[in-house]
């Protein structure tokens, strides 16, 4: 019998929001390896926001993922064969195969991790794209000082978690904004944050507003929409925006500003920023894998068993239902 490969297509673009007959389960034979080639057995996906905006066909931060192609995505997996002297059967690797079981790639493409310091889901979240995120806004855009009071929405989720716990450790009052009890609950007990509201509350902003104050002096913000709007009524003049994610309108919704005024009235500085447009990853990832093997940096996962279950997971990850970095295990 011919081994085979097990992948997931996108074969069509959401109308609205993203639905399960947008994908496509199928089986490929298994291709020799050609000189130079290293084969990988893929053990986790990651599943990440961001690729709900790649199954559009419009311009945005992120590029148009083709139909009738493997979903894209970030994978940690083992060399299981390899035409490369660099790689060897067995060593841990870091790479972007997507959403399927098996991935072949060169040298170039590929990035050895050591699992054990750190453990290899966490390259997808807390020492990965995620993690290096939330040190790029910590650490070079928010400008942050130690007296100042910064806020956070999806604070439970794998950028905002880690995004927290780096301020914390700047000396900030943190204030976390993440949906239910139980998530409010891990932000303010495990996270160490010194504050949490839940937006699901209808009083949400009269949470925000005794959480804040002396009010808000940064706002790291990652899902946009109404929570946005809240902050910026909470912002101190000359506060500071990073703009992340804007969940909240990732599955077709278009949630307009609504009080855009306050940008001048209170001098605000927002900006938006793509995480694999920033230099310096080295030493974000250096630092996070030093703080997570130190137990310094905690981190939660959300994990789905079986490739067939990623487009379930993946739109439970749109609604909310994930609780920390979202994953499918795969072996």
């Amino acid at each position: 019998m011919i081994p085979t490969n097990r992948q997931i297509l996108l074969v069509s673009r959401p109308i609205r929001s993203a639905a399960l007959d947008n994908f496509r389960l199928v089986e490929t034979p298994l291709l020799p390896l050609e000189g130079g080639q290293i084969r990988v057995r893929n053990h986790y996906l990651s599943l990440d926001p961001y690729m709900r905006l790649r199954m559009n066909d419009g311009a945005s931060y992120a590029a148009p993922q083709a139909l009738g192609h493997v979903m894209l995505g970030a994978t940690v997996g083992v060399v299981e064969e390899s035409r490369d002297a660099v790689f060897a059967p067995g060593d841990k690797v870091l790479a972007a195969f997507g959403w399927q079981e098996y991935g072949i790639a060169r040298a170039e493409e590929l990035r050895k991790v050591d699992d054990s310091r750190v453990p290899l889901s966490a390259y997808l979240g807390s020492v990965g794209m995620p993690g290096v995120a939330a040190w790029m806004g910590v650490h070079r855009i928010l400008q942050l000082e130690a007296s100042e009071t910064l806020v956070i929405s999806a604070a439970s989720g794998a950028v905002g978690g880690v995004a927290g716990q780096l301020a914390k450790y700047l000396g900030l009052r943190v204030v976390g904004i993440a949906g239910g009890p139980e998530k409010c609950g891990y932000v303010i007990g495990d996270l160490g944050f010194d504050a949490c509201i839940d937006y699901k509350l209808d009083s949400m902003l009269e949470e925000l507003h005794a959480s804040t104050p002396a009010g808000a002096d940064a706002y790291f913000d990652n899902v946009g929409g109404n929570v946005l709007d809240a902050v910026m009524g909470r912002m101190n003049v000359y506060g500071r925006i990073v703009v992340c994610g804007r969940v909240a309108e990732y599955d077709g919704v278009n949630i307009p500003m609504r009080n855009p005024g306050l940008i001048l009235d209170r001098r605000l500085k927002i900006e938006g920023f793509g995480v694999m447009e920033q230099k310096g990853w080295r030493t974000a990832l250096e630092d996070l894998s030093t703080l997570v093997a130190t137990g310094r940096l905690k981190f939660r996962e959300s994990v789905a068993h079986g490739l067939e279950k990623a487009p379930e997971a993946f739109l439970g990850l749109l609604k909310g239902r994930n609780f920390g970095k979202q994953l499918v295990k795969l072996t």
